[in-house]
């Protein structure tokens, strides 16, 4: 079964204070739900490593924006520093993205993701997850081939410098950040 990743992050306990936000945006550039999640106050940082370099990805006053475009088979996650200086865009490959009234907009995680860093840097991430998937039966031949089909495409528009929503991560933070209060 695919695990379904909400953008309220509802269930995750390291964050002790947070605000949120979600909004539908219709544009000539972008199509679906974006959201806005606050870490006001966190129980730790939380640190990845990316070839040997320790990288913070949420602390306090922290932010992530998360995109979840319509009919698309991604979901893509702007982390902001306290700053408001892009950490990394971290893409998720997705089967579907979609919404509940309960907790929001959602995305069924297809194993693979692509993380970019500010200096255009791409890191590949569990490949190893998929081919497990696979082989466990959790997806299927079509679900795999999918996978691989987007991870590809946009990562040959991310080499490219054609993948606009990392642009448009920064003006939609703006956009959700000033339109609404956010919630704790």
């Amino acid at each position: 079964m695919l695990k379904r990743k909400y953008g309220s992050r509802y269930d995750w306990k390291r964050i002790v204070e947070k605000g949120y936000a979600e909004k539908y945006i219709s544009t000539s550039q972008f199509t679906g739900y974006v959201t806005l999640l606050e870490m006001n106050n966190v129980a730790a940082p939380l640190f990845m490593t990316y070839k040997g370099r320790e990288v913070c990805i949420a602390d306090k006053g922290y932010s992530w924006l998360q995109h979840f475009p319509d009919g698309k088979h991604f979901s893509m996650t702007t982390v902001f520093d306290s700053t408001r200086q892009v950490v990394q865009w971290y893409i998720d490959i997705c089967r579907e993205n979609g919404y509940c009234l309960t907790n929001g907009t959602w995305m069924d995680d297809l194993f693979l993701d692509l993380i970019v860093l500010p200096n255009g840097e791409i890191i590949e991430k569990d490949i190893d997850e998929l081919e497990e998937a696979l082989n466990s039966e959790v997806i299927s031949e079509a679900g795999f081939a999918l996978a691989w089909t987007e991870f590809d495409r946009i990562k040959k528009l991310v080499a490219e410098n054609s993948f606009n929503l990392l642009e448009l991560s920064k003006v939609h933070f703006d956009v959700i950040s000033t339109s609404n209060a956010l919630e704790g």
